[in-house]
């Protein structure tokens, strides 16, 4: 379903973050080349797993600016599988589960 030999950055504005089982979704809108706003959904992990991984469903709120790396899905749909997030602020949040990834560092009080 996703191609893990490739990375795709998106930088855009949380639409929604979805704290939902089995997986969280964030949904992302991001203008492309031709200033056209187009919504993506990106796939994570369980809210379960990423709460053990130091995530809150408080971490990423509709109007945050972030850049999202994803591995794209194959059929080329607008969407793909978390691999890491960089939030406003400057902070890199991977995810500790994938291949080569850092454990997260979220502060106790996002």
């Amino acid at each position: 379903m996703f191609d893990q030999s490739k990375q795709l950055s998106l930088t855009g504005t949380v639409k929604e973050f979805q704290w939902t089982n089995p997986h969280a979704w964030i949904e992302l809108n991001v203008v492309n080349e031709r200033g056209e706003e187009l919504e993506w959904g990106v796939e994570l992990n369980s809210p379960n797993n990423l709460t053990r991984q130091g995530w809150r469903s408080t971490l990423l709120k509709p109007g945050d600016k972030v850049t999202v790396v994803i591995n794209p899905l194959r059929n080329g749909s607008r969407g793909g599988l978390f691999v890491s997030v960089t939030l406003a602020d400057g902070r890199t949040i991977g995810d500790p589960m994938r291949r080569g990834r850092e454990p997260i560092n979220v502060p106790k009080n996002p």
